[in-house]
């Protein structure tokens, strides 16, 4: 099944598109590969709420001014909420706090790894996330790489707003008369909150569910022993009961309809992952071996990190399922087998 995308154009920087009664679409630049973001404007009463806020850069500011002084029609942004931590999502979540005199409404893991991101830059803290990288074979240009943007996180999330109203799995939130469920779902980020406008058909979906990529399922340097992909896939379930004809808002790409459609894509494309993986592991390999397996393009830096950590899910994965068995040579390196 296609899926159904109802606008084939996202709406021009500093500009917004009416996709539902009472939501509007704003599309933010990124400084990556993937060089956007979308974001959603909730008509509040007499205010708006933001669901996420694009990175804390000044060309990303300088459009929000002109939604500002167009969009807003000279109401206030009463709320701001955020999907989860990442700087695409949570850069500007501070300053338009600040801004506003308005609150940040995200669930309490997001916040606090927002300030562990943050905070984590000193020495001590990049020479620990290289000697994961490091265990798990890769060599001394690639480390070199990646110590030079260990943490990009304050260049991207200048402030991180220092208090948040804390929304739990179940929550309703009441915007603009309209209820929203707080549904959390995990394996992208450790407490991601879509939130399911059931009475529209409408759910804000974050990175959780995207129309045309797929989102990064990592293991960090942080949570080594994690097994993020099970978390993933497992967290489909939380969607099951959503109509087939509900409109999806995803932070990339375009709105569509086909939600349990795209769903089970997912889940064939990490099946047909897991079965390239465990196919290449007849010898002993460390995650840095396995990822020209599994992405079978040149990288940059930035994509080389993910690419690691999403190499990484998927062997963790198999280990956990006993389809694959890690071995630890004299070197140090974590190589991987299939049982």
């Amino acid at each position: 099944m296609t899926l159904d995308h109802p606008w084939t154009e996202p709406p021009r920087p500093g500009t917004a598109i009416d996709v539902a009664p009472g939501i509007k679409w704003l599309r933010m630049p990124l400084p990556f590969q993937l060089d956007h973001i979308n974001l959603w404007l909730l008509d509040d009463g007499p205010g708006w709420t933001a669901v996420d806020t694009g990175v804390g850069l000044e060309d990303t500011r300088a459009l929000w001014e002109r939604v500002f002084a167009g969009t807003f029609g000279g109401r206030p942004l009463t709320r701001v909420v955020v999907t989860h931590f990442h700087p695409d999502h949570m850069g500007n979540a501070g300053w338009l706090a600040e801004r506003w005199r308005a609150r940040l409404w995200c669930t309490q893991a997001e916040w606090l790894y927002a300030q562990w991101a943050w905070l984590a830059r000193d020495a001590t803290g990049v020479e620990r996330r290289l000697a994961h990288y490091r265990r798990h074979g890769c060599g001394e240009e690639a480390l070199a790489a990646l110590g030079r943007r260990i943490n990009p996180y304050p260049e991207l999330v200048p402030t991180v707003a220092p208090e948040f109203h804390r929304v739990l799995d179940g929550d309703a939130l009441v915007i603009g008369g309209r209820r929203w469920e707080v549904v959390t779902v995990y394996g992208h980020a450790p407490e991601h909150a879509c939130l399911d406008g059931r009475e529209a058909r409408v759910l804000i979906s974050g990175d959780q569910v995207l129309p045309k990529i797929t989102t990064n399922v990592s293991v960090w340097p942080e949570q080594p022993t994690a097994n993020p992909l099970r978390l993933y896939l497992d967290s489909f379930d939380r969607f099951r009961p959503l109509p087939a004809d509900t409109l999806v808002l995803p932070s990339h790409g375009l709105p569509f309809r086909g939600l349990h459609a795209r769903l089970a894509q997912l889940r064939d494309h990490h099946e047909a992952r897991l079965a390239e993986a465990i196919d290449a592991l007849v010898e002993p390999r460390s995650a840095a071996q396995l990822v020209p397996v599994l992405f079978r393009r040149e990288l940059d830096t930035h994509q080389l990190g993910f690419a690691l950590g999403e190499t990484l899910a998927h062997l963790r994965f198999l280990e956990e399922e006993g389809r694959a068995v890690r071995l630890v040579g004299d070197d140090g390196v974590h190589r991987f087998v299939k049982a």
